[in-house]
C-alpha cells in the first residue's frame, strides 16, 4: 500500500513519532511518504491510506495541520484515514481516548472531521530548551495537572510500543 503521513510539530516529538511509524510501515513492505504539514505536502488523492498527526503546544494544534485537513477533507475521507495526537495530557491513560482528551475533542469538532481511527500519545516535556514564557506556561499546566515541574527536567511520555502497535492497526484494520 502507498501510505501518506502528514504531521505538524513544534518541538520535534511528533516528527519522531511520525518517522517511527514510517519506519515500521516500511518494514512491513509499504511505500510511505512522510511530510511536515508546513512543507506543502502532497494531496491524499494518490495514496491508499492517510494518517495525520499533530502536537498540542500551549493548548493548540498547528494551523498548517488544520488548513491541510480542511483543504483536503473530501480526499482524506474518501480513503482509510486516521489521526494521532501528541500531547502531555495523553501521559495519563484515561486521557488517551478521543472522548476523554479535551484537545482532540475540540480540534475534531472545530474542523468537523471524524477520523476512522484515533491514537493519543503522551508527548515530551523538555524544559531546558523552552523560552521563559513557554517554560513557565507549561510548568503551570503541569502543576495544575500533576505533571513534572522541575525546570531542568526532560520527560518523554511517549509509549513507543503503542506507536508501533497503532501503525500496525492502522494498516490492518
Amino acid at each position: 500500500m502507498h501510505i501518506l503521513i502528514i504531521y505538524a510539530t513544534v518541538e520535534g516529538q511528533t516528527r519522531k513519532i511520525a518517522r517511527a511509524m514510517e519506519d515500521h510501515l516500511q518494514s512491513l513492505g509499504h511505500a510511505v511518504s512522510c511530510c511536515n504539514a508546513i512543507d506543502a505536502p502532497p494531496s491524499p488523492e494518490n495514496f491508499d491510506l492517510v494518517l495525520l498527526g499533530g502536537s498540542v503546544h500551549i493548548g493548540h494544534y498547528a494551523t498548517a495541520l488544520k488548513h491541510y485537513i480542511l483543504a483536503n477533507k473530501a480526499a482524506i475521507e474518501a480513503r482509510p484515514n486516521a489521526f494521532f495526537s501528541v500531547n502531555a495530557v495523553g501521559r495519563k491513560p484515561h486521557k488517551r481516548q478521543a472522548d476523554t482528551n479535551p484537545y482532540v475533542r475540540k480540534f475534531l469538532a472545530q474542523i468537523r472531521w471524524k477520523p476512522q481511527q484515533i491514537a493519543i500519545f503522551g508527548g515530551k516535556i523538555e524544559y531546558p530548551r523552552y523560552g521563559f514564557f513557554d517554560r513557565n506556561m507549561i510548568r503551570l499546566i503541569m502543576w495544575i495537572t500533576g505533571g513534572p515541574t522541575d525546570p531542568r527536567s526532560v520527560t518523554d511520555f511517549t509509549d513507543w510500543a503503542e506507536v508501533e502497535a497503532f501503525a500496525r492497526r492502522f494498516v490492518h484494520g
